[in-house]
């Protein structure tokens, strides 16, 4: 018994990734929708407050969670920051893994949205990766109009993650997940075998794959360049 449970949890660990094997062209349009969709729901958006002086974000549609005892997530999305200019970059592919161990079963499907407060949390990940909560603090980030208008909410956390489940936006902990940086998509999203995530985050070119240019157009409309 206890060896099936062992072969059955491995096999649902193993059919995560296959869950979210979506093209980097349709990964990057699906992120743009997810995106807009948390915007566009004021009552449940992101706090303006929160993403004015962002450095960075990440959009991670249909992370795939399966428990059976041992549970695992796994998703991939994309990332990117706020250069010096005020522009966004250019979008990183990104993966998002973590597990979990416990009496559990069951499956779903949650996108997320993780929220950069600083540079430091971007080069750990462009270096390799971060364990949010560990490397990084973590924390689920605030929703709606009251955390906006709110003036003793103190955003000290390194990053604030956000989520959508069955339509239902909130705040949610993602503490032990890793996030490291998805190289295979990104050689195949420009081109160019060996392409490092600093150096596509250090540009924001208009010549790049359609896909792209309308993710860093939407981003450019909900999270612009916040006023002198």
């Amino acid at each position: 018994m206890t060896q099936c449970i062992r072969s059955l949890s491995l096999a649902l660990l193993l059919a995560l990734p296959l869950a979210v094997s979506a093209g980097p062209p349709e990964k990057l349009d699906t992120a743009r929708t997810v995106l807009r969709d948390f915007m566009e729901i004021p009552e449940n958006a992101i706090p303006p407050t929160l993403l004015r002086d962002a450095y960075g974000i990440a959009v991670i549609p249909s992370v795939v969670k399966v428990s059976f005892i041992v549970g695992g997530r796994h998703g991939t999305g994309v990332m990117a920051v706020r250069r010096d200019n005020g522009k966004w970059s250019n979008p990183s592919f990104v993966s998002l893994t973590g597990g979990s161990v416990g009496w559990q079963i069951g499956a779903s499907s949650t996108d997320i949205i993780l929220v950069f407060k600083s540079r430091r949390s971007i080069d750990r990940i462009a270096r390799g990766d971060i364990t949010l909560g560990g490397d990084a603090s973590v924390a689920a980030g605030p929703v709606g109009r009251s955390a906006s208008a709110a003036t003793n909410v103190r955003f000290d956390a390194e990053v604030y993650s956000y989520s959508r489940a069955r339509g239902l936006f909130a705040g949610v902990s993602v503490e032990g997940a890793a996030l490291s940086i998805d190289d295979g998509a990104n050689a195949e999203f420009y081109s160019e075998a060996g392409i490092s995530a600093y150096e596509i985050l250090g540009r924001s070119d208009t010549d790049i794959p359609t896909a792209g240019e309308r993710f860093m157009e939407t981003l450019e409309r909900y999270l612009p360049r916040p006023a002198e």
